[in-house]
């Protein structure tokens, strides 16, 4: 089961992190390459502990739907979401944001199991774990920007 740890520092404090990392249509945003959507559940704004959303995307060639819901919630320092329902067997996705001097340390600690037993695990080792890791380093970079940005005209 594959862990991908990445950490981005942005010029911005944990509150804005936080609430640019929840937001729903930020989301849609920050993955608009995979043509992703909101379609069900919390589908616009801010998600909050017990909210779910379910997205529309196109991941690896293929149109799917994932449904996430958020289990825990700590203002403004993390929040975890898990996988509902879609392609993964399981995912535990934990969001943390750590305070710094002059910034934030985002950090996305996302552990997953894929499907199909031993085809789900070469799966991971040719192609799935480098695909979900670019994932998360391009919204963490995506949300960066704005962050550092644009955070001031969200409000």
């Amino acid at each position: 089961m594959p862990t991908i740890i990445h950490r981005e520092f942005v010029h911005a404090s944990a509150e804005v992190c936080f609430d640019l990392s929840r937001n729903v249509d930020i989301h849609t945003e920050t993955t608009s390459h995979t043509r992703e959507r909101a379609v069900g559940g919390v589908t616009s704004g801010y998600m909050e502990k017990g909210d779910h959303v379910t997205w529309e995307a196109i991941h690896l060639g293929v149109k799917q739907r994932l449904t996430a819901k958020i289990i825990e919630m700590e203002r403004p320092h993390m929040f975890v979401d898990v996988m509902v329902k879609g392609a993964f067997h399981s995912f535990v996705h934990t969001h943390t944001f750590e305070p710094k001097k002059n910034g934030t340390i985002m950090v996305d600690h996302f552990h997953y199991k894929s499907p199909f037993g031993v085809i789900g695990r070469l799966a991971d080792w040719l192609f799935l774990e480098k695909y979900m890791t670019n994932f998360l380093v391009g919204r963490a970079r995506a949300l960066k920007e704005i962050a550092e940005n644009r955070h001031h005209t969200l409000r």
